[in-house]
């Protein structure tokens, strides 16, 4: 019996759902086991790839956690998270955008990406259109095809820097539409959206009938002066979903822990859909993310201030590579360089080709831009120190200089 025909066969004998074939393997976690792959065989590896900070996580929210370990505070919470939880969250969103939440119209999750999936999970059904955006966060479509529904693609306009505007999301608008999902900044391309343009968003998609889901993941790295969340709409709120995460404001990726505003019944379907998959969010965690949320902010100013830096650096050094173009990104910390001009040199094909190459050759990790919806780009995270962005840079200047 030949392999194709074990294969073949186990894959009859498994039956996968229809559900997780409709989706495809996170391309950014993809590109990380790949370069853990290389790093075990003892290279070299400069990594653009990863989406997270590289900052320690401060120490007053570690200790925090090992208060809470020491208390022995190891027990299950509330499915929606404890209540001195909850009500931080409320609290700091609305000292920092002037919200109006309650604790019963919060949610605390197992990391921003499992709110976004319960988020999607109960407000798509089978044929609703969701508008997005492109370029998209990886998750965002995969997320939406796992609940049945179809994605409606926005092309925003490199040459306006992936601005994403109140008119051209209306365009899309159908009688099948169901949720405008924004994300601002965006996470690949940095690109912000006006506070003008978010507002007109949400007020026509109130008068629609249709739901704003707004992830605001890196709300607090906005370089152009000042944050935005929808959520300070007070009196479109019964028609938003807020997705936050203390992963990427304060340095907390690995500890996974995000959260939703959302009228009452959308957070008690949220928690019921939670309390059958993950259940309450780490206990420990909780008790740091308290100590995040009412403690000194001073760090989220910190990082944010070297993130601009770190920014204005990688994109000068992008640019300084002969035949790539990069839009400056507004906020996030992530570069989109345009390749395109290398596409059929060397057998090169498609992004993720260059982005292959770059990762076993000259030993650099981008992320190719066919997860973010176009093939002419890849995701540089410049969160790293000027000295790893400049060891990448040179390599990829030498890549480049020889195709």
């Amino acid at each position: 019996m030949t392999t194709a025909t074990v294969s073949a066969s186990t894959q009859e004998a498994l039956k996968l759902s229809d559900r997780i074939n409709r989706i495809e393997p996170s391309a950014t976690m993809a590109v990380v086991a790949e370069a853990d792959k290389l790093r075990q065989q003892g290279i070299d590896v400069v990594d653009f790839g990863a989406g997270e900070p590289h900052f320690a996580t401060p120490q007053h929210i570690k200790d925090a956690a090992i208060a809470a370990i020491q208390g022995n505070f190891t027990k299950y919470t509330a499915v929606p998270g404890t209540a001195e939880l909850r009500d931080a969250i409320v609290h700091r969103h609305a000292v920092d955008f002037d919200s109006d939440y309650r604790r019963e119209e919060v949610i605390a999750s197992t990391g921003g990406k499992n709110a976004l999936f319960n988020a999607i999970q109960v407000l798509v059904d089978h044929g609703d259109e969701v508008i997005l955006p492109v370029p998209y966060w990886v998750s965002f479509k995969d997320i939406v095809r796992y609940a049945g529904g179809n994605c409606v693609l926005l092309e925003a306009d490199e040459a306006q820097g992936f601005r994403v505007t109140a008119e051209m999301v209306a365009e899309l608008i159908t009688e099948r539409t169901k949720v405008i999902i924004l994300n601002s900044p965006s996470n690949p391309s940095g690109a912000v959206m006006s506070a003008e343009d978010m507002t007109e968003v949400v007020r026509l998609a109130h008068r629609r009938g249709i739901w704003v889901l707004s992830d605001e993941c890196y709300v607090y790295l906005n370089y152009t002066g000042k944050n935005f969340s929808v959520g300070s709409l007070r009196e479109y709120k019964e028609r938003i979903v807020v997705l936050g995460s203390l992963s990427k404001t304060y340095a907390m990726t690995g500890w996974r822990l995000g959260y939703a505003l959302s009228p009452v019944a959308i957070t008690s379907a949220m928690s019921k859909l939670q309390s059958q998959s993950t259940s309450n969010a780490t206990s420990i965690v909780q008790k740091a993310a308290v100590a995040a949320l009412k403690g000194p902010q001073a760090c989220v100013d910190e990082m944010r201030r070297e993130y601009i830096e770190l920014r204005d650096h990688v994109v000068g050094g992008l640019r300084s590579i002969p035949g790539i173009s990069c839009t400056m990104p507004q906020g996030a910390f992530y570069a989109y360089p345009n390749i395109s001009p290398f596409l059929g040199r060397g057998g090169l094909k498609s992004a993720s080709d260059v982005a292959g190459r770059l990762l076993r050759e000259a030993h650099v990790a981008t992320v190719p831009g066919e997860g973010f919806g176009t093939g002419e780009h890849i995701r540089v995270s410049y969160a790293t120190s000027k000295a790893e962005l400049d060891r990448g840079l040179e390599r990829m200047r030498k890549f480049f200089g020889v195709l």
